[in-house]
């Protein structure tokens, strides 16, 4: 009984031994980094919703709003560019937007305005803008899109794109409906650019309805 006693506690000791290096051996000094994050993994910024950076009532955008918040920008492996290594979109702010009449008929009218790439860096610019017309009484007008084909185009540094808005062009002899601002909304943003409107008024009869006045894509200009 005693010898069995005896091997038995040695038995013990040398399992006890082997666990113990175990232990040590897995578990590294006790520091357990299994939940840390890498250092290279991406973050994101997203922002809180629609609102204004503006311009005077000139028509150009050079000022912003009070309480203008700028959207989240893009975490870029180089100059505009995104993580994907594609080109980031250009940002409202990076944009200087202008307004032009260029009606040459007493039929239909055209605005163009002019979105130009201010940034500093290249950026992409891919689809229709987001268009409401303010009135002088108030109200806002909606303006539809024309059904164009879209044009993705990289912009420069400097470089622009445009569209075209288009209007009934007020023949009734009446005052019309006076337009005082365009807001714009650049292709994929969030936050409005609001510039003066440059042209005449619209009829009576049609300034009521949106399906007369309409849009296109924005288009690389030259």
């Amino acid at each position: 009984m005693r010898f069995k006693n005896a091997r038995r506690t040695t038995l013990f000791a040398t399992l006890g031994l082997a666990a113990a290096l175990t232990l040590t051996a897995c578990g590294g000094g006790g520091d357990d980094t299994s939940g840390d994050t890498p250092s290279g993994a991406p973050s994101s910024s997203a922002s809180a919703g629609a609102t204004e950076t503006g311009a005077s009532d000139s028509g150009s955008s050079g000022g912003s709003d009070a309480g203008a918040t700028a959207t989240g920008s893009s975490t870029g492996t180089g100059a505009g560019s995104g993580s994907d290594g594609k080109t980031s979109i250009c940002r409202t702010d990076e944009l200087e937007v202008n307004a032009a009449d260029n009606t040459t008929d007493k039929k239909e009218g055209v605005v163009t305005v002019q979105l130009k790439n201010a940034g500093g860096r290249d950026c992409s610019i891919n689809g229709y803008a987001g268009v409401d017309l303010k009135a002088a009484d108030g109200s806002t007008l909606s303006v539809e899109r024309n059904g164009e084909p879209v044009h993705p185009a990289v912009l420069k540094n400097g470089d622009s794109a445009a569209f075209n808005i288009t209007f009934p062009y007020n023949n009734s002899g009446g005052s019309g409906v006076r337009l005082t601002d365009i807001l714009v909304t650049p292709p994929n943003e969030t936050k409005y650019v609001r510039v003066a409107w440059p042209a005449g008024t619209l009829p009576v009869t049609d300034g009521s309805s949106s399906g007369k006045l309409q849009i296109g894509p924005a288009t690389r200009v030259g």
